[in-house]
C-alpha cells in the first residue's frame, strides 16, 4: 500500500504549515538570548505562551484544510514539525549544564525540566485542537479510510494506561540503545554517557516513539496519543530515577559537565515531546499499514 504522490504532498505541506507559523514566524517567542542557548519553557512568558497556543491551534486549522480531504489524519504533524525546527535551531543539555556547574544549581535546573514536557505537550494539544475544530466546521463526508474492527479491553482505562506506560518503557530503553555517545564505566553508577550528537538526537528520538507506538497499536489497538503522552513520562522518569542530589554530587566532582548518568537526560524536553510525536505518528500509520497489508496481502 504505497502513498501517492499527492498524499505525500499532503503530508508536506501539512508539515510546512507548521514549520512556517511556529518554526519561523514564531521563532522570536521562544529565540534564546544567547546564540547557542537553550530553547526552554521557562524562558517563554505568560503572553507569548498564549499566543504560541494560538498559533499551534491556527496551524492545525490550516493544515486540515490545505491536506483534506484527509485532514482528520495529516494536520496533527503540522505542529510536532514546527516544534522540530525549534528543537534543531536549540542548544543542547550539555550547555546547560555548562552554565548550572554546582550540583545545587543542577539540582534546581532538572526539578524545573521535569515538568516542561507538560507545556509543549500542551502546545502539541492546542495544534490538535485546531483540527477538531475545522473538522467540525466542514462537517462533510469524507473517502472511505482502511477501517478496522476495534476490540478494545473490557476495562479501557486499564487498556489505555498499559499504553501509556508500556510506551514510556519501550521508547526509554530504545532511546538509551540509539542515542549512545562515548561511554565509560564508573563504579558507582555502572556507565557514564556523553551527550549525544544532534544528528543521533534526530534518529533516536523518532525512532524510538515510532516502535513504542507501532506495538502499542498493534497489541493493544492503541492510538497514537498514548506514546505522544509518553514522551512526558520519559523525560519525568529518567529525571527522578537519575538526578537525585548524590547523583549529581558524584557527576560533578567525577565527570565533565558533557557526560551524563543516562543517555535520556540527555535530551531536552522539547526535543523529546516533538520529535517523540512526529515517529509516535508514524508508528502507528505504520501500523495501520502493517495490519492491512496481513488482512489483504496474504490472502
Amino acid at each position: 500500500m504505497e502513498l501517492s504522490w499527492l498524499m505525500k504532498l499532503r503530508i508536506t505541506v501539512a508539515a510546512a504549515v507548521g514549520i512556517l507559523l511556529l518554526g519561523f514566524l514564531a521563532w522570536p517567542l521562544a529565540a534564546p538570548a544567547e546564540p547557542l542557548g537553550v530553547v526552554s519553557a521557562a524562558a517563554i512568558s505568560f503572553t507569548d505562551s498564549v499566543v504560541l497556543i494560538a498559533l499551534a491551534c491556527l496551524a492545525g486549522f490550516i493544515a486540515y484544510f490545505l491536506s483534506w480531504p484527509y485532514g482528520a489524519e495529516i494536520a496533527v504533524l503540522a505542529v510536532p514539525s514546527g516544534l522540530a525546527v525549534w528543537a534543531l535551531r536549540s542548544g543542547n543539555m550539555a550547555g546547560l549544564m555548562l552554565q548550572n556547574p554546582t550540583a545545587a544549581q543542577r539540582q534546581v535546573l532538572f526539578a524545573s525540566l521535569r515538568w516542561e514536557p507538560i507545556f509543549w505537550l500542551a502546545v502539541v494539544a492546542a495544534g490538535l485542537g485546531g483540527v477538531l475544530l475545522a473538522e467540525k466546521i466542514r462537517q462533510t463526508s469524507r473517502p472511505n479510510l482502511v477501517k478496522e474492527k476495534h476490540n478494545p479491553l473490557r476495562n479501557a482505562c486499564l487498556n489505555a494506561a498499559v499504553a501509556l506506560v508500556g510506551s514510556g518503557l519501550i521508547a526509554q530503553l530504545c532511546i538509551r540503545l540509539f542515542a549512545r555517545d562515548i561511554s565509560f564505566f564508573d563504579s558507582k553508577l555502572g556507565v557514564v554517557t556523553a551527550q549525544p550528537a544532534l544528528g543521533q538526537i534526530i534518529f533516536a528520538v523518532p525512532a524510538s516513539f515510532l516502535i513504542a507506538a507501532f506495538v502499542v497499536k498493534k497489541f493493544l489497538n492503541a492510538g497514537y496519543i498514548w506514546p505522544i503522552a509518553a514522551s512526558a513520562l520519559v523525560t519525568w522518569f529518567a529525571i527522578t530515577a537519575y538526578c537525585k542530589q548524590h547523583i549529581l554530587q558524584h557527576m560533578q566532582m567525577r565527570w565533565p559537565a558533557v557526560f551524563f548518568p543516562d543517555s535520556t537526560i540527555s535530551i531536552l524536553p522539547l526535543q523529546m515531546v516533538a520529535f517523540g510525536t512526529l515517529g509516535s505518528i508514524a508508528g502507528y500509520w505504520l501500523a495501520v499499514r502493517y495490519n492491512y497489508w496481513r488482512k489483504h496481502e496474504l490472502k
